[in-house]
């Protein structure tokens, strides 16, 4: 569980850093305010993405503990990879746009691989979540340690 919060602070120091890289670097190159640029986003994927879907999984440990799954380990590297290469790209490609400069396929190439990353963390963290949610409705209401109703 450490690990998670860790993340989502990680992220939301990233979110809204990202937030005033952009009004910080389009101020000073002097680009047109509200003009279409990657960078405007870039700090709604980290907080929604990172931060708030930490804070999700962070519930969801809790409630069906995730990390008794080897799947668990597996989403949570993958899927922060995709966020992170994701952002990234969006980053450097928003960066572009607001120089003036063109942008090319490599970098949307590598957009779209980092969307594939994070569709696979997704994937793996919903196995996760399913052997959890199996493994709480083998385990009677009470816990293990709840007196059955025979033994009333």
């Amino acid at each position: 569980m450490n690990r998670l919060f860790t993340a989502a602070v990680v992220y939301l120091v990233l979110g809204l850093g990202s937030g005033l890289f952009y009004r910080e670097f389009t101020k000073a190159n002097d680009f047109v305010e509200g003009g279409a640029t990657q960078l405007s986003v870039v700090h709604t994927h980290l907080l929604t993405l990172g931060f708030l879907a930490m804070l999700i999984v962070l519930a969801l440990e809790k409630a069906f503990t995730l990390s008794a799954s080897p799947l668990f380990g597996w989403f949570f590297w993958v899927y922060n990879a995709g966020v992170l290469l994701t952002s990234a790209m969006m980053v450097w490609h928003g960066s572009l746009t607001v120089l003036g400069q063109e942008s090319n396929a490599a970098i949307a190439g590598v957009a779209g691989l980092g969307h594939i990353v994070v569709t696979a963390g997704l994937v793996l963290l919903m196995m996760a979540l399913r052997k959890g949610i199996v493994a709480a409705k083998a385990v009677p209401a009470g816990g293990a340690d709840a007196p059955s109703e025979a033994s009333v």
